[in-house]
């Protein structure tokens, strides 16, 4: 079973996503921000990682780096409704820095699952 670890500061959103992609037949794991999200990845790998960019402690840019120093090959969705700024800025640099896909909130759960399935079809 594909494991997916959802990283975003707001309940309602990782509670959605949990119970969506859990449905759909993935393995869940919450994490309410960077810091936490980063000692689930070390303790257990998942195969994608969804982050929100616009977070406390640790953000989503800081996480996505983060992410690729322990393993270059994860696959990554950011999320971001913007911050202080546009959230296509944001979600622009999270591509640059190694995000395969980017969505700005609210966004279709069935383009994310869609993503979802396009990024982890080799993980069988």
């Amino acid at each position: 079973m594909t494991k997916i670890l959802v990283i975003d500061d707001e309940l309602q959103m990782r509670e959605l996503l949990k119970k969506y992609l859990t449905r759909a037949g993935y393995e869940v794991t919450l994490a309410g921000d960077g810091d936490e999200g980063l000692r689930f990845f070390q303790l257990q790998p998942a195969d994608l990682v969804i982050t929100d960019l616009i977070m406390p402690e640790k953000e989503g840019l800081e996480c996505i780096a983060a992410l690729k120093k322990i393993d270059s090959g994860i696959k990554i969705i950011a999320i971001s409704g913007g911050g202080l700024g546009k959230p296509e800025g944001y979600l622009e640099l999270a591509i640059k820095m190694g995000a395969a896909k980017a969505f700005i909130k609210p966004f279709e759960l069935k383009e994310l699952l869609a993503a979802i399935r396009e990024l982890t079809a080799d993980e069988g």
